[in-house]
């Protein structure tokens, strides 16, 4: 009933339509027909007519349209985060300066602060 299709045909061509069995992956030179009763359960194909106009185009168009929109979107939150990350890194050496420049004005008050101290308790001795 299962014939080798290398009985059938020596060079290795098979016939079209036809479904084989490989007993294993490392006897894949060794194909054997299928029974009858197997063929005919896959010939719903021939049952359908060809109308020239392939079903799964359309849903395989929509597919590749919805990944390039989701690409799409994808790259531009990515442009969005390095834009904010550019900006917070600006803003982070703002505040850097600043807090240097506020710290620098710090230390001037405080020597002012201890100036003015000084000049005070010398007032206070000489009143004495």
């Amino acid at each position: 009933m299962t014939h080798s299709s290398q009985d059938a045909r020596p060079h290795g061509i098979h016939e079209e339509g036809k479904l084989y069995v490989v007993d294993s992956i490392n006897d894949l030179n060794k194909l054997n027909l299928c029974p009858t009763e197997s063929q005919h359960l896959f010939a719903l194909e021939e049952k359908i007519p060809n109308t020239g106009t392939n079903p799964g185009n359309g849903s395989r168009g929509l597919f590749f349209v919805g990944l390039l929109l989701v690409l799409t979107v994808s790259l531009a939150l990515v442009f969005f985060a390095i834009f904010l990350i550019i900006q917070t890194g600006n803003e982070m050496e703002d505040v850097s300066r600043r807090l240097t420049a506020e710290g620098k004005d710090i230390d001037d008050l405080k020597k002012i602060n201890s100036m003015i101290v000084k000049r005070l308790n010398q007032l206070d001795s000489e009143r004495n």
